[in-house]
């Protein structure tokens, strides 16, 4: 049976090599175009880029999806099926080209945060639990048949970044058991559960803003959901601070400022109380811990 796989970012690459250590023919990689990042603005290949070469794969790098030479050139690899991981939307052209159709990994236990921030959105949210499913794609984002589903629980001491990896991985082997179910012709999809489910949408600048008015509860599971990446920020006296990690405490307000020095902490008053807040990035600096800060600051004030 014949793959063409289509992903870019890290959490594909996971699945990627699993397929190919099951020895699954994958006989083309589909991926981003190279980009220019850092310093140099040097051209950058994805991930999934990088770990198709090192397997030899061929590799494709459409611009425009509808491309008429790129679908010819996906019509001529002849494949049975297609497997898209954290890639950007597919034209129905596209998806509705392989004899056994096209299937999605999501990093969520869908109908639950369709979206396209799932594992962001399930801590910022508070939620205890989670999951990976693999469903079919049809014309509504996220809404195909399921093929499989698997729940894994969020511990308090997830972040979106460990949560990300237990996913990736998590959701590769069910990559794997999905293919094995369809090429045994075992599988049975099933239409996903009807109702106001939580949704997962992009996350933007005013997402990741901590506001005096929060809860505590809040602010903790908006910066565990946007840590490590964007991560969640303050904004105090002109300037702003990212932050990667914070704590609960019993300490109370004494200045009555949003952000003070209290006991060698860095205390952020809440509507309900405080938080200590344990990593973070001033603005213009690296990445440090509160306690490298606030020795810092001996002497000024915040």
């Amino acid at each position: 049976m014949k793959i063409v796989f289509f992903g870019t970012p890290g959490f594909a690459v996971a699945s990627l090599n699993k397929l190919i250590e099951e020895n699954f023919n994958v006989c083309a990689v589909v991926t981003a175009p190279d980009k220019k990042a850092g310093r140099g603005y040097q051209f950058k290949s994805s991930e999934v880029k990088i770990a198709a070469q090192k397997a030899s794969l061929p590799v494709l790098q459409p611009t425009n999806l509808k491309s008429e030479d790129f679908q010819n050139e996906l019509k001529s690899l002849e494949a049975d099926i297609f497997i898209v991981i954290a890639f950007r939307m597919l034209p129905e052209s596209v998806w509705n080209m392989p004899p056994l159709g096209t299937f999605n990994l999501h990093a969520s236990y869908l109908p639950y945060y369709r979206g396209a921030a799932p594992i962001q959105r399930a801590i910022m949210n508070g939620e205890k639990e989670t999951g990976v499913s693999t469903f079919f794609l049809k014309h509504q984002i996220d809404t195909g048949q399921i093929i499989l589903r698997e729940k894994t629980p969020i511990l308090d001491s997830d972040n979106a970044g460990t949560l990300h990896d237990k996913l990736m991985y998590q959701g590769a082997e069910l990559v794997v058991k999905s293919m094995k179910l369809i090429e045994a012709g075992q599988v049975n999809p099933i239409e996903q559960e009807q109702g106001d489910y939580p949704h997962a949408p992009k996350i933007f600048t005013e997402d990741c803003k901590i506001h005096p008015e929060m809860t505590c509860i809040k602010a903790l599971n908006t910066i565990r959901g946007l840590s490590p990446y964007p991560a969640a920020f303050i904004e105090y006296s002109n300037k702003t601070m990212k932050i990667y990690s914070a704590s609960t405490s019993e300490l109370h307000a004494e200045s009555g400022k949003f952000l003070e020095i209290q006991q060698k902490n860095l205390l952020l008053h809440l509507s309900d109380g405080v938080i200590i807040l344990n990593e973070i990035q001033p603005e213009g600096r690296k990445r440090m811990s509160a306690l490298d800060f606030i020795h810092g600051m001996a002497g000024r004030s915040l």
